[in-house]
């Protein structure tokens, strides 16, 4: 079984830059065995964010892929906080929201974007945990996704 570095390095996969704040809050923080992380955006490798509404803006398979980039910033995020993605033991909750029409009915859908990317570093058992997909009028800046989740990790 690979450890979740050796997963990130076999996918090839380049991390974008760790978010910065918006407003006045940790991006992450630890509690005993556990990590949390603030709501994330679609952070890009370049910084720039995804934008749009999705089924306004962006179609669902675009939507699925701003889930994966909020999952990248994520990981970002993880590495700069423990200084490697092996000291998560396992993914616990994940919250997505989805910017989106009225009518959007897809929001598991699109957050999968980013609970298959945590499935393909930390492998089934320990990169899926319970989740809720919901979705929203707005998010900030019109971003697509905004995400949030608690990890357990190792002691």
């Amino acid at each position: 079984m690979k450890l979740p570095e050796e997963n990130l390095e076999a996918l090839g996969i380049t991390l974008p830059p760790p978010p910065a704040p918006m407003g006045v809050y940790k991006p992450s923080l630890i509690d005993d065995k556990y990590l949390y992380l603030s709501g994330h955006g679609t952070v890009k490798t370049d910084g720039t964010l995804i934008i749009g509404r999705i089924g306004e803006d962006i179609s669902l398979e675009e939507g699925k892929l701003a889930a994966r980039q909020v999952g990248l910033a994520m990981l970002s995020t993880i590495k700069t906080k423990l200084g490697s993605l092996n000291k998560v033991k396992r993914v616990i909750k994940v919250l997505g929201m989805v910017n989106c029409t009225t009518d959007f009915e897809k929001h598991p859908y699109v957050i999968n974007g980013c609970s298959e990317l945590f499935s393909e570093i930390w492998g089934e058992e320990n990169g899926v945990g319970v989740r809720s997909a919901v979705g929203f009028g707005s998010l900030p800046d019109n971003i697509p996704v905004e995400i949030e989740a608690l990890f357990e990790i190792h002691s």
